[in-house]
């Protein structure tokens, strides 16, 4: 297969800004004006959303208000430390009332995979897993000091230094290609014409890592987007005279968009997964790294 690769703008990941729940596998876009209430009209949260979301990096106090703590469940320490900057992936942490702290230090992401063979799910767990163990090396060198969330006091003598660090990576497929920003109107238009024959997908993984042991689990979920045919070059045109920035999204094309809507069939998946962090894919890592922690 030929992989070409663009991370950054990865326009699936924002399809739904609104309020999630438990979704089914296979989830049908029946109903415009019910997806009219869950999405933004853009590639980004609308500003009031993303005002109020921005704010509510969740505590302990928050979350055993709304639901019970997946983490104080499970007997595993809190708050998360999140080493990613995507507004989606915080929403999810929120939805699953999962109480975070964002803690990021950038890779050269570029630099990593080999983009002409590795398969797209190899390449997203390579790159989830590089973003960990420079996030991991820097917590340990002391140089996250500033960024840390303030430590709770075991005794006098004895602090709690104990976390769980989560980071993920995220790409679109289509036709045996990872799809990159387009470089033209015209590559746009391609990119979208070929949705009409074949779906796309999101390839998104998850890895998290407990400190100080070091115990690590890790995972890949994948969604499908299916068009209808009715999906053609000329959608293009009328997006960018609403001046959306389809030029800046992997795939050239912003499914949330209201004019998209309209030609998407289905998602085969979860609307979670295409925003680019599955919350069934972290229950289990979850679950998995405390069945780790408990045979130590």
């Amino acid at each position: 297969m030929n992989y070409r690769i663009g991370i950054g703008c990865l326009s699936f990941c924002q399809l739904f800004s609104g309020s999630l729940s438990a979704s089914p596998r296979h989830y049908a876009f029946a109903s415009p004006k019910v997806i009219q209430s869950l999405v933004s009209p853009f590639n980004y949260p609308s500003a009031s959303f993303a005002s109020s979301a921005s704010t509510r990096k969740m505590t302990a106090k928050d979350s055993a208000i709304d639901a019970p703590n997946p983490l104080s469940q499970k007997g595993l320490p809190s708050p998360l430390l999140l080493g990613s900057a995507s507004f989606t992936r915080k929403l999810i942490l929120s939805e699953m009332n999962i109480p975070y702290h964002k803690v990021v230090r950038p890779i050269d992401e570029k630099s990593l995979g080999d983009r002409t063979k590795d398969a797209p799910r190899d390449l997203v767990l390579t790159l989830a897993l590089a973003k960990m163990e420079h996030l991991v090396n820097e917590i340990r060198a002391g140089n996250c000091k500033d960024d840390m969330p303030s430590v709770s006091r075991i005794s006098e003598d004895e602090v709690n230094d104990e976390w769980i660090v989560l980071t993920g990576d995220q790409v679109v497929t289509h036709a045996g290609n990872i799809l990159e920003k387009p470089e033209s109107i015209e590559e746009a238009k391609q990119f979208v014409q070929g949705y009409a024959s074949e779906p796309c997908s999101t390839v998104g993984s998850c890895v998290l890592t407990h400190l100080p042991t070091g115990i690590q689990v890790s995972g890949v979920d994948t969604a499908t987007i299916h068009f209808k045919s009715t999906i053609n070059g000329e959608l293009v045109d009328r997006m960018l005279e609403q001046d959306a920035p389809i030029l800046s999204c992997a795939g050239g094309l912003m499914i949330e968009h209201p004019l998209v809507r309209e030609h998407i069939g289905r998602i085969d998946g979860t609307e979670d997964s295409v925003m680019g962090l599955s919350k069934d894919l972290v229950e289990r890592l979850l679950g998995e790294l405390k069945e780790k922690l408990d045979e130590q």
